[in-house]
């Protein structure tokens, strides 16, 4: 039986407010198990078959929200062949205890990392350019990128199972990744420029604000020949304090 359209909708407008009862005890169980309900009850005719099906997904369950989808999709996709008399009832179990572990490492290296400092950092660069609607802007990108993401992987999870693995792994979520905080520091080094430039007027803030810009893109091209970030973070806040003691002494006694 392949649930009709509206059912998945159902299911995955729910899986939106997976994290709404976080406990301590199950985690996500709960947001799971309200999520994945009304595919279940198309599933099973007799009462007592939902209420088993529902007690399976309240058992402890914990990923990233976002990745998620796809466990969620391949969930009702093994439900689907526990209803049709094809797999046993852990089949389901069995698919979210394998993939929770590594898709919550995979969602928490791209989004909480990388995807979501960038926009941050797009939006901190737009409001020091262009004001709040940059920042209204790079909200609306980042949320209609991760939902987009997070359909993508719901249907293929439904469609495929244990296959969304293998569509999941042609993402390259984690070298994306990699790119996107390389972007993302690059423009925060743009963001202390432009915010050093808009301080104050005249040589020393033109040449604070090079100077940081500078500093900026010869970080960015450390980071990418793999230069060790922690080391170089250290040496940038250095060079920084050394070159603002400088402005600032050569500031007052011009003054």
């Amino acid at each position: 039986m392949r649930l009709q359209r509206t059912t998945l909708l159902s299911v995955f407008w729910r899986c939106l407010f997976l994290q709404a009862a976080w406990n301590r005890r199950g985690m996500q169980n709960l947001g799971f198990a309200y999520a994945i309900e009304p595919a279940l009850e198309a599933l099973y005719a007799e009462e007592a078959d939902r209420e088993a099906a529902l007690a399976r997904h309240l058992k402890f369950f914990n990923c990233h929200p976002y990745m998620a989808a796809a466990i969620l999709g391949g969930a009702i996709h093994h439900e689907e062949k526990v209803a049709a008399g094809q797999e046993p009832g852990p089949a389901a179990l069995d698919y979210k205890a394998t993939l929770q572990g590594p898709l919550a490492a995979v969602g928490d290296g791209f989004f909480w990392t990388a995807l979501r400092p960038f926009f941050g950092a797009v939006a901190a660069v737009g409001a020091l350019t262009t004001g709040w609607p940059a920042v209204v802007a790079a909200l609306v990108a980042y949320n209609a990128i991760h939902v987009a993401l997070r359909w993508g992987l719901f249907r293929a999870g439904y469609e495929k199972g244990d296959g969304v693995v293998a569509d999941i792994a042609r993402l390259s979520l984690p070298r994306l990744a990699d790119r996107l905080r390389l972007l993302g520091a690059l423009l925060c080094g743009a963001a202390a420029g432009l915010l050093a430039l808009s301080a104050g007027a005249g040589p020393a803030a033109t040449g604070g604000a090079a100077a940081v810009l500078a500093g900026a893109a010869l970080g960015y091209l450390a980071l990418a020949r793999g230069a060790p970030l922690l080391p170089l973070a250290y040496l940038g806040v250095l060079v920084t304090a050394v070159a603002a003691a400088a402005l600032g002494g050569r500031w007052n006694g011009g003054s």
